[in-house]
């Protein structure tokens, strides 16, 4: 047997035919008229990583924020709202954007692209002195006073608010990737392409769960 398995391993040298089990080649595609070549998987990596553009960046600095605001309504729902449905769909949300948001923030480190957009203003969210504003930091999150009357509510009345308010959020996101498709040369990079494509999965089941719920309320 011992035999056999030599002259196999011989034959296959003479014809050509690999040994053993290999790891198929990467090719990279060149520029027009130019051939591909081989590179090798740590080349595949970095490659992948410099695959983004402007606007891909600009949608992850902005999603953060975006996603920011929902943990912060369900940190409210904690201690505000009545429904026990409502409030174990919050925190299943809340944990979703939390790893989200660790993996949007991994993205632009792991790019050197920094984790807020440059002149990006929070300060609507607080208020200080002056009356909460209407208009929400960016479209689909609630706006200041949107927010502060939330935080003012209690029981059914705070749940309402909640789902209301967390379909209109979802639906922004939705539209934050819309818009970024739109764009010449967006989400060609395959990590951010599987994100987006979680994203719109995951929000679009929750807004149909939110709305369901917020007929039974």
């Amino acid at each position: 047997m011992v035999a056999g398995a030599a002259a196999g391993l011989l034959l296959a040298g003479l014809i050509g035919i690999p040994a053993g089990p290999q790891t198929p080649p990467i090719f990279n595609p060149g520029a027009p008229g130019a051939p591909s070549r081989v590179i090798s998987a740590t080349e595949a990596v970095e490659l992948s990583r410099s695959s983004f553009t402007a606007d891909d960046v600009a949608f992850m600095q902005h999603m953060i924020v975006h996603h920011g605001q929902a943990v912060e309504m369900v940190e409210l729902l904690q201690t505000r709202g009545a429904h026990p449905t409502v409030r174990r769909l919050g925190q299943r949300i809340a944990l979703s954007q939390e790893a989200e948001m660790a993996l949007m923030r991994d993205w632009l480190t792991d790019r050197g692209q920094p984790l807020e957009m440059p002149g990006m203003d929070h300060s609507a969210h607080a208020g200080h002195a002056m009356p909460p504003s209407e208009t929400p930091v960016m479209a689909g999150m609630l706006s200041p006073a949107q927010m502060q009357a939330l935080a003012a509510a209690n029981g059914p009345a705070f749940d309402r608010l909640f789902l209301e308010g967390m379909i209109r959020h979802h639906q922004g996101a939705l539209d934050m990737v819309d818009a970024l498709m739109t764009r010449p040369g967006a989400a060609e990079d395959t990590m951010l392409s599987d994100f987006i494509t979680s994203v719109v999965g995951d929000q679009s089941a929750e807004i149909l769960r939110m709305q369901s719920l917020l007929s039974d309320l």
